[in-house]
């Protein structure tokens, strides 16, 4: 902090309790409590928790909590504590040791869950999204921003799935930071979405789905979500995915960018619709052109092959910037949030009539795959930048996933898979 800049008044700190823990003691049998408070060092502010988080940061301190206030003056020449709570019916009160003196200081409250998000009410269905649990498979740059956007509109309870660790490869567009280095990104993520939602329950799961199929996890998962969210970088995982959804009847979001973020597409899946193996099948969808974003991943499944020279396989890692994923993530969390509150009245519902389409597509510049498309000053009804379009994907009655029925190789005598037929619709989609 620059020595010549002058705070307004530091003389006391700026502590935070939250509103329900101060309940949840308020309604136990307990009479005293020892809690914590966590300081953010040369700013005096001060969070007090009174049950322990998993994680946390700052200057760890004991706080003493009571129901009677014999009970704290008791306990003041103890210094091991910093500050002293009184839980009244009606209030509390918050005693802080300084200078060697007790003194009051004032309190403000992390809002009850009710509270916390009322500014979506008559936008968002927030009884409803409290009730929803969504599985998020993949947390990098997707993955982790939509998790934090659901989180922020009130989604109570999360499966979160990544194997990985936060990389210095990730920062460029993750929501991480520095001091992530290192940590799993599940509890990376775990930390956000409690951050914005304390009161959600948040699963996490560490494991790479395409090497746990056998213990039942997987289906496990996808039967108690509500809705699936594919954020991974490979087809093995959406593949699984797709399997899982079909059998289980839920509906699932899958999302990417290609080649240096240039664009991206969407793909919904909803039982009895086209599952994901039909939209690889149109056509629609090419793997080959699919952003490459962590080259030891793309080792480990095949996208970079061994044989490739080091000089070639770093060149083969290209990153769009965050600004070009973040419509894409966007798309996908309006999806999610229309789809958990379909049928019910509130802001967004008027988008079940725009959103209805399995397939959606969107470019960023007008290069390579999207070279051809209109400039956008002159695009009429072509296709053009910054805009999305939503296609059709016909079911493919053979499909080896979804279909009821089958069309085999027999040698000479070959039944191959229809063609799937997909129609662009040029007039876009503006969000």
């Amino acid at each position: 902090m620059n020595a010549n800049i002058v705070l307004e008044d530091v003389s006391l700190p700026i502590v935070y309790l939250s509103s329900e823990e101060i309940e949840a003691f308020r309604g136990s049998k307990e009479e005293v409590a020892e809690a914590f408070s966590y300081l953010w060092e040369d700013e005096s502010v001060y969070h007090i928790h009174l049950t322990q988080p998993k994680h946390s940061f700052g200057k760890k301190e004991k706080v003493l909590v009571a129901k009677h206030a014999s009970d704290l003056v008791s306990r003041y020449s103890d210094d091991s504590f910093l500050f002293f709570l009184l839980v009244n019916e009606g209030d509390c009160q918050l005693q802080m040791r300084k200078n060697g003196e007790i003194q009051a200081c004032d309190l403000n409250y992390i809002p009850s869950k009710e509270d916390l998000y009322s500014r979506n009410k008559g936008i968002l269905e927030l009884d409803i999204l409290e009730s929803k649990r969504v599985m998020i498979v993949g947390l990098g740059s997707f993955g982790s921003q939509i998790a934090i956007e659901l989180a922020k509109a009130g989604v109570g309870n999360f499966a979160l799935f990544d194997f990985d660790r936060v990389e210095l490869h990730n920062l460029a567009r993750h929501t991480c930071t520095t001091k992530d280095l290192g940590r799993l990104k599940t509890d990376a993520i775990y930390d956000a979405v409690i951050g914005k939602n304390p009161y959600a329950t948040v699963d996490r799961f560490p494991v790479n789905i395409n090497k746990n199929i056998e213990n039942g996890l997987l289906d496990e998962e996808v039967t108690k979500a509500d809705i699936v969210i594919c954020a991974t970088d490979n087809n093995q995982s959406r593949f699984n995915l797709s399997e899982a959804l079909v059998r289980h009847r839920k509906i699932g979001i899958f999302g990417r960018a290609i080649t240096r973020a240039e664009g991206g597409d969407v793909f919904r899946y909803r039982p009895e619709g086209p599952c994901y193996c039909c939209m690889v099948g149109s056509g629609a969808f090419n793997s080959a052109e699919e952003e490459i974003t962590n080259l030891e991943a793309a080792r480990r499944d095949g996208r970079i092959p061994a044989y490739m020279a080091p000089e070639e396989a770093e060149a083969a890692v290209q990153v769009g910037l965050s600004a070009d994923i973040e419509p894409i993530c966007n798309l996908m969390v309006k999806l999610t949030l229309m789809e958990l509150s379909r049928g019910k009245a509130s802001g967004i519902s008027s988008l079940e009539q725009d959103l209805v389409y399995d397939y959606y597509i969107w470019a960023n510049r007008r290069e390579n795959k999207y070279s051809n498309w209109a400039a956008l000053p002159q695009s009429a009804n072509m296709p053009t930048v910054l805009r999305w379009y939503g296609a059709r994907i016909q079911k493919d009655e053979g499909c080896p996933v979804c279909s009821h029925t089958l069309r085999l190789d027999e040698g000479e005598d070959v039944f191959t898979l229809t063609d799937i037929d997909v129609n662009l619709d040029t007039e876009g989609l503006s969000l």
